[in-house]
């Protein structure tokens, strides 16, 4: 049978590694990264950006309830890790439906003029701007230091951090589930399944039914600060219709051409052809050419179909637990999502809201009621 836990967690990302870590206080808990180390796919490859308005209602609802924890983190950081940013979304005339959708609904968002918004990026073409809006309250979210922070938690309450231990096999029996890797075999009565863009993989090993998640590509490229320009202090800025969103970075300008091309799982990269158009989507927005691209990067958003988070025990109740889905947004609702995962694990109630949880529920219709052949 191998090293016996409580609880093992398959993925050692910020979804995984967060709710080993909230677990750990009240059961023994083994966490399994198939890479050298943790944090190594979407994780360490985040915008790291806190938007209280991204994503759907749950999702937003999520944002939220994590914010607390982002601002004042015991037990991961003693200080906040979150510093400001804002978030500035730029429509033109074709954008302009997309802006107000995007509006709708949403909390501390600003609108303010194009010459407003010309002041806060200076070298944005005032021209092609029809509409603006500012989130103020954007932040810019370290992910290292909470990845390691959660990290140092569970390990301080006898938790396991075991690298380089990808699932070869999953097996059940007598309530318990083995899975066996390249590092040992471990076994637990709960087995979480915090794979991000592997989460079916992992749920066709255990002979669990998949939920038709699917990893899509998003690339990133790092530029020079346009010169003569001071970009510290320059919100995210964004295309309304999600052609493009530019970020400082480091003293950099990180641009992304906001893809979301479907992929099967893997160390993903960046394809140059997408990063070429994406640049030249940002380039009709602004003054300053881009000159050269200095590093190139892409990462996996996985997303069920209906694009909110999957949390909590699967429909054959045999101790699986889904915790998967959280696409672009895994960051930023880590807190809320890694509590209540631990709550759900653990028997306790949780503070969320009853339609939140049932958005979030496995099994709930809209990953049931659907036809996909590719993940049955």
């Amino acid at each position: 049978m191998g090293e016996v836990s409580d609880i093992l967690v398959i993925g050692g990302g910020i979804a995984g590694i967060s709710a080993a870590a909230r677990l750990a206080p009240e059961a023994s808990v083994t966490v399994l990264e198939a890479e050298p180390m943790i944090g190594h796919h979407s994780s360490g490859r985040s915008a790291a950006i806190f938007l209280r308005n991204y994503g759907n209602a749950t999702l937003r609802a999520l944002n939220a309830a994590s914010e607390p924890f982002l601002a004042a983190p015991e037990g991961v950081s003693d200080t906040s890790l979150l510093s400001p940013r804002g978030e500035l979304l730029l429509a033109t005339e074709d954008d302009v439906d997309r802006f107000e959708d995007y509006l709708d609904g949403s909390v501390g968002l600003e609108r303010i003029t194009a010459a407003h918004a010309c002041e806060l990026v200076p070298i944005l073409r005032q021209e092609m701007i029809v509409a603006a809006a500012i989130e103020w309250d954007a932040q810019d979210i370290d992910v290292d230091r909470m990845l390691q922070g959660f990290a140092r938690r569970l390990r301080g309450h006898g938790g396991r951090i075991v690298t380089g231990a990808p699932a070869q096999s999953i097996s059940r029996r007598d309530g318990i589930w083995t899975v066996a890797t390249p590092a040992g075999s471990f076994a637990a009565p709960v087995l979480v399944n915090a794979a991000g863009g592997w989460a079916d993989t992992v749920a066709r090993l255990a002979g669990v039914r998949p939920l038709g998640l699917q990893p899509l590509r998003r690339s990133a490229a790092l530029i020079p600060a346009p010169e003569g320009h001071d970009i510290s202090r320059w919100p995210l800025f964004a295309n309304a219709g999600d052609q493009w969103y530019a970020k400082p970075e480091a003293g950099k300008l990180m641009i992304s051409p906001a893809d979301e091309d479907p992929i099967d799982p893997h160390d993903v990269w960046a394809d140059e052809m997408v990063i070429a158009e994406g640049l030249y989507r940002y380039e009709q927005a602004v003054t300053a050419p881009v000159t050269r691209v200095e590093h190139s990067w892409a990462g996996m958003r996985t997303f069920a179909p209906d694009r909110s988070p999957v949390v909590g025990f699967a429909a054959e109740d045999n101790g699986f637990f889904w915790l998967a889905g959280q696409g672009g947004y895994g960051m930023q609702t880590a807190p809320a999502l890694s509590q209540l995962a631990a709550d759900l694990c653990l028997g306790r109630l949780s503070p969320l809201p009853p339609v939140v949880l049932e958005a979030l529920s496995p099994k709930r219709a809209a990953l049931h009621n659907r036809e996909d052949s590719r993940h049955e």
